[in-house]
């Protein structure tokens, strides 16, 4: 072959790979629809191209036998009747032979003998053409050819480009950084008045500030500009890997005597190409698992009242940097007996620990190497290969695999696993002190929290929303950072929505949305189901990212805590004595719960009751004597064990604290040196005593 056609045929190949996809597609669709309109023309122009294209390069056999499939399907043009199976199959068989050629030429291998396609084509009886005007092929798509000119980059590349995208807005988020604190500096000149010798800094401040504005919009633009090209470069839509499955439905379907439905949706979002190319095996595995094991023959579906043709679903959902697969048939689900015998049989499992599986763990058994409930070996299964090559590759994709089944209603497959390739936009929230993330394709609206909406009740609240009542959750109780709290009124409540259910979460504050690059957790904490990794705000502050599925499937999250675990309290305007105080606390034992002021200190004692409050003294707006007098003014708190926190040690301190209620005090060296424990444990024992 000519150097310059040799270069073109790596191109070539990638454009043939797409086009033989939708032919594919086409065919699959025309066996059951009739051969005319705009799928048909599809088809006739995709062969058409493949022959322009492989005469072009001087691929003369391929050229040869793309024309005589071309030749095979065009008499049926405008025909009212679908396509023949026996012509569908002819085509399909040799299409696939003709890709296979064109790839062994491209590697250099050996090639495929096309005689038994031309042969396969040939044997096809005659067909009248239709009743109307057969095109010419003059009339078809021009022939295309491959581009003349394009790079290869190698992924390495690639990714070195998309961490310095990552540089680059972390550098734009500082600058906004930087204009919030010329802004603050401006405020504080202004508070000084109007004086000569602050006028010309003012002046200094605010153009820098402009000029910072422009700049972080130019660098915002660059940002995205540069990711949604890399993103271009890097990704590809996932029907690319699903459509391929519908010819394998067909051809099991005709294998097996079963007829089947694929439909797919979520087809059209683009993933990293990496990730999708390790997912085409697992994704025919389930599909091939799901046509032989899970849908039951016509007759047998007939007589359970189901639609003679099986209906088989993927869905994909991306939320952040989470990537959601679901395989779904609606056969005759999972038979535990069956499931149990196979194990028995194949000594997987002792009969002690099949007897005490819960069905989930029963569920996982079809994962284990070698696992399968067929007695005899087929073409399509029964070597115990399949599920167990899922399970792993989506493992080795750091992610894993959940299976939910009904009997005589199907099984559902759930792939969840990490889409790590740029920015996704996040709702940052606050629930006491502490800042969370959502992904934003979870969000479905936000509102405020009014008591006519409400309905509170001993066990739940629930919120009317667009004449549905949804159940509300307080986002900080779910994570663990405090009781549940009934929304106050006027407090921001969001919608969210995951796998079809709808929740509506309580925070304390919204504060907005951010572009953020969601880095998956570390090993030792990847496991845990709340959240699906964290990102990092422009000062370096770090943003746990939230599962919107571990959020609504409230059913089964397991329930948290210790039976009998004391809970305290730790009410300090520093973030770092909160830390300080709350380690030592849970390294104790105690279940402990943070408010950064004594405002939200009241407002958490208003919806839990804590075995102790540990408070600073020296806070904002309300301090800790304060905050103690106001806690013994209400009944259901006037006997909880409070001990004070000075940064001083002061005598005069000590007094005001027991003149108000506090059972102790200890000053913040103590802490540090080790005496906040023993000290809680006094004050709740001298509690006790006098009770």
């Amino acid at each position: 072959m000519d150097p310059l056609l040799e270069q073109l045929l790596t191109g070539f190949v990638d454009e043939s790979q797409e086009i033989y996809e939708r032919i594919t597609r086409n065919l699959i669709e025309l066996e059951n629809a009739p051969a005319q309109g705009t799928r048909f023309d599809d088809l006739a122009r995709g062969l058409h191209t493949l022959k322009g294209s492989a005469a072009t390069l001087g691929l003369d056999e391929l050229a040869d036998l793309a024309h005589r499939m071309e030749d095979a399907i065009l008499p049926l043009r405008g025909s009212a009747q679908p396509l023949p199976p026996p012509l569908a199959d002819a085509v399909l068989k040799s299409l696939d032979t003709w890709m296979a050629r064109l790839r062994a030429t491209a590697a250099k291998t050996e090639l495929p003998d096309l005689r038994p396609a031309l042969q396969l084509l040939t044997q096809q009886p005659a067909i009248e053409p239709a009743e109307v005007r057969r095109a010419e092929p003059a009339e078809l798509e021009e022939p295309q050819t491959a581009e003349e000119t394009s790079w290869r980059v190698s992924t390495r590349q690639v990714i070195a480009l998309l961490h310095e995208v990552e540089r680059l807005r972390e550098v734009r988020l500082r600058l906004d950084e930087r204009r919030r604190d010329l802004d603050k500096a401006a405020h504080q000149i202004d508070r000084l008045g109007t004086q000569v010798q602050t006028a010309e800094a003012r002046a200094v401040l605010m153009s820098m500030r402009r000029a910072l504005g422009s700049d972080g919009e130019e660098a915002a633009d660059i940002v995205s500009s540069m990711e949604d090209g890399l993103k271009a470069i890097s990704t590809m839509p996932v029907r690319t890997v699903i459509e391929p499955l519908r010819r394998a439905v067909r051809d099991l379907t005709k294998a097996t005597g079963k007829l089947a439905r694929l439909s797919v949706v979520g087809a059209e979002v683009s993933l990293d190409r990496r990730v999708l190319e390790q997912l085409r095996g697992p994704l025919v595995h389930l599909v091939r698992n799901a046509v032989d094991h899970g849908l039951e023959m016509p007759e047998v579906r007939e007589k359970a009242g189901k639609y003679r043709e099986g209906a088989l679903t993927i869905r994909v959902e991306q939320q952040g940097n989470m990537l959601f697969i679901e395989v779904a048939d609606d056969g005759s689900g999972i038979d535990l007996t069956r499931i149990r015998e196979a194990a028995l049989r194949r000594g997987v499992a002792p009969v002690e620990e099949l007897a005490t599986m819960t069905t989930a763990q029963m569920h996982q058994l079809i994962f284990r190497p070698g696992f399968t409930t067929r007695t005899d070996v087929t073409d399509v299964s029964g070597r115990g290969v399949g599920l167990d090559v899922v399970r792993d590759q989506v493992h080795a994709l750091h992610g894993h695999v959940e299976v939910l089944s009904v009997p005589g209603q199907g099984t559902r497959f759930i792939l969840t696993l990490p889409a790590e390739l740029g920015s996704s936009p996040v709702l940052v929230v606050r629930c006491g002190e502490h800042q969370l993330g959502l992904p934003m394709a979870a969000v479905e609206s936000s509102r405020v929290a009014r008591a006519r909406d409400l309905r509170v009740g001993r066990a739940r609240v629930q919120l009317e929303h667009q004449q549905q009542l949804l159940p509300v959750q307080d986002l900080g109780a779910l994570v663990g950072l405090r009781q549940p709290e009934a929304p106050a009124d006027g407090q921001p409540i969001l919608i969210v929505h995951a796998q079809g259910r709808r929740l509506a979460l309580s925070v304390d504050e919204v504060i907005g949305d951010k572009e953020l690059v969601i880095r998956p957790l570390p090993m030792e904490v990847r496991d845990l189901p709340a959240w699906q990794g964290a990102a990092t705000l422009a000062r370096g502050e770090l943003v746990l990212i939230l599962r919107p599925d571990f959020l609504v499937n409230l059913e089964a999250r397991p329930e948290s805590g210790v039976t009998g675990t004391r809970r305290a309290l730790v009410v300090d305007d520093s973030l770092t004595a909160r830390a300080l105080h709350r380690t030592t606390l849970e390294a104790a034992g105690y279940t402990v719960h943070t408010a950064a002021s004594a405002k939200q200190a009241l407002e958490q004692l208003r919806h839990a009751a804590y075995d102790v409050m540990v408070t600073d003294i020296g806070m904002e707006e309300m301090d800790g004597f304060e905050l103690t007098a106001a806690v013994r003014q209400r009944p259901e708190t006037d006997g909880m064990p409070i001990l004070l926190v000075s940064a001083r040690d002061s005598e005069t301190d000590r007094r005001r604290g027991a003149s108000v209620g506090a059972d102790g005090f200890l000053t913040k060296k103590d802490c540090v040196s080790g005496r906040l424990l023993s000290e809680v444990s006094a004050v709740i024992a001298r509690r006790k005593g006098l009770s």
